[in-house]
């Protein structure tokens, strides 16, 4: 073991419940507005890709707002990040969902899984 996925190791956060590919989520994120005022802010959407592994380690959410597609890209690790909380299990067959961005309406709904 080298220094690096040492330090590494007493880096990574484990208070983050396990999430797929498919899965809407909602991720608190701490947003600084003053010098020392904060507020958490929700994103609410699909997981359409996560990539990376480590500290490195990134997810992708999508929602549609106002009839806009927004994406924000997320480290996993994060500070920033409070909490992802996951609000239904998706069922998919891909590892990454790209194919949402095309899609509209009901057409780009996910089923959900059951199990």
């Amino acid at each position: 073991m080298n220094i690096m996925t040492a330090y590494e190791d007493k880096s990574l956060r484990k208070d983050i419940t396990p999430f797929k590919v498919g899965d809407t989520v909602k991720v608190h994120i701490i947003i600084k507005e003053a010098e020392n005022k904060e507020r958490i802010q929700v994103f609410q959407g699909d997981v359409i890709a996560r990539r990376g592994s480590g500290l490195g380690e990134t997810f992708t959410v999508r929602k549609i707002s106002f009839g806009v597609g927004v994406e924000k890209i997320f480290p996993l690790h994060s500070l920033a990040v409070k909490k992802v909380d996951v609000v239904k299990r998706g069922k998919v067959r891909r590892a990454k969902l790209y194919y949402l961005r095309k899609l509209k309406g009901k057409a780009a709904r996910l089923k959900e899984d059951r199990s």
